[in-house]
Formats: structure tokens, C-alpha cells, sequence
């Protein structure tokens, strides 16, 4: 059996995505989506003493009067980005149980010389996370694969091509992915289930779930996972 899914890349997202990275034998990155504005592509939300705050990677957006802009062509227009981010992050974290391990592995990434490509920086972040906390799956991206036409269509081509027999998919997909689709390719399609995730020592204030990892690394360190839908560690 290989388990495949198939997500749009985000900015650090939070521990449901990797939850389901861990879940599976192949991750595919699908930036041949169309990049869409105040969603979470090029921004995530930690926790501050004040509230939550987004931290959002400046990109190039084209009009609506121009064609369609697609995830992996979408471009960072400001080089600071990532130190000013970096600096928001230390400022909300250093009293973490684990900054400085966390820090060890984040910092170096914020402060090198990253992609000026929107898809290529949340890769390295991903990757980095995954690394850390110890999911196995194999990360590729959609780009690398011949793409079918259909939002269904592709998503089954996509599982054949690489030889999967389970699709796993985040619950809201259910508003527009055929089933039958996948039963006649025969492939079994399996829905994640976001809830029940046990809180864990979190700093300022009430408890929220919906933050970025960061959040949990910064906490937890590598005793995340215990915290997560799928032990890793």
C-alpha cells in the first residue's frame, strides 16, 4: 500500500498539514494552483502577549484583470522578509521551554540566503520541520508530474502516476472532490479528521490550536509529535 497527499504549500503551517505529511509515503506539493490573496500561501499566525500575529511574506499578486497567477510563479518582492520575521519570532518565543534547540534549526534558514520564489521558500521550511520532527515521507512537487484536466481527474492521475492506492485528504476538499472518481481508479480515498488534538504548554493566554507549528516546536520541541494525530517520536 502507498498512501499519497496532495496540498497547496503554505507558510509554516500549522500541525494538521504536517500531521498529514506524516500520515503518508508521498507528499505532493500542488503549486500549479492558482495563487490566491489573504490565505495562508505566504503567511501563518503565531501568538503574542498581545494577541495573534500574522507574519506574511510580501509577493507579487497580478490584477484580476491579468491571467491567472499559479502558486509555484509567484514571486517575494521584498529580500528583508525573512529578517524581519525572525525578529518577530524571537521577540514571541524566547521564553519558549525550547528556543534555543528551535531556534538552532530556524534561525540559520531565516538568515541565509533564501529563494526569491514563493513555493521554493515554503519547501525549505516544510522540509526543515519535517526533518526535525521526524516525518519520513517523501516530499515532490506537482510540477514534476503530467497534470490531467479536471480537479478530480487530476488529483486520481496524480495517485496513479506515482503508483499510490489511498488518497488521504483534509476534510474540506469533500465540497468539490468526486469520490466515485477514486473508487473506479480504484483507489480508496480516506478524509483526515482535524479534531480532537490535545492542548499542550502554550504561552499568552487561552489556548488556540489554529497557529503555526512554530508554535508547538517553540513549546515542545521534539515531544510535538505527542501532541499531533500521529506519535513520530
Amino acid at each position: 500500500m502507498k498512501r499519497i497527499a496532495i496540498l497547496q504549500s503554505n507558510y509554516v503551517p500549522w500541525k494538521g498539514y504536517f500531521d498529514i505529511i506524516a500520515a503518508v509515503d508521498e507528499f505532493i506539493i500542488y503549486d500549479d494552483m492558482q495563487y490566491t490573496k489573504r490565505d495562508w500561501r505566504n503567511r501563518n499566525q503565531i501568538k503574542t502577549p498581545a494577541g495573534l500575529q500574522w507574519i506574511t511574506i510580501p509577493v507579487y499578486s497580478k490584477s484580476h484583470q491579468q491571467s491567472a497567477q499559479r502558486i509555484r510563479d509567484t514571486e517575494i518582492t521584498d529580500a528583508d522578509w525573512a529578517k524581519a520575521h525572525w525578529k518577530t519570532i524571537m521577540q514571541n518565543y524566547r521564553k519558549a521551554p525550547y528556543y534555543e534547540e528551535v531556534a538552532a534549526l530556524l534561525g540559520p534558514l531565516y538568515s541565509g540566503e533564501l529563494p526569491s520564489n514563493l513555493s521554493r521558500v515554503n519547501r525549505l521550511f516544510i522540509e526543515a520541520i519535517c526533518n526535525y520532527i521526524g516525518i519520513k515521507a517523501k516530499i515532490s512537487n506537482s510540477w514534476e508530474y503530467s497534470l490531467a484536466d479536471g480537479k478530480t481527474e487530476r488529483l486520481v492521475n496524480l495517485c496513479l502516476q506515482v503508483g499510490g492506492t489511498e488518497y488521504i485528504s483534509g476534510p474540506a476538499a469533500k465540497d468539490y472532490v468526486d469520490e466515485e472518481l477514486f473508487y473506479e481508479s480504484g483507489l480508496k480515498l480516506t478524509w483526515h479528521d482535524y479534531s480532537g488534538y490535545p492542548e499542550y504548554p502554550q504561552l499568552w493566554g487561552d489556548f488556540l490550536h489554529n497557529v503555526s507549528i512554530l508554535d508547538l516546536l517553540f513549546n515542545c520541541g521534539k515531544n510535538s509529535p505527542s501532541f499531533m494525530k500521529h506519535a513520530l517520536v
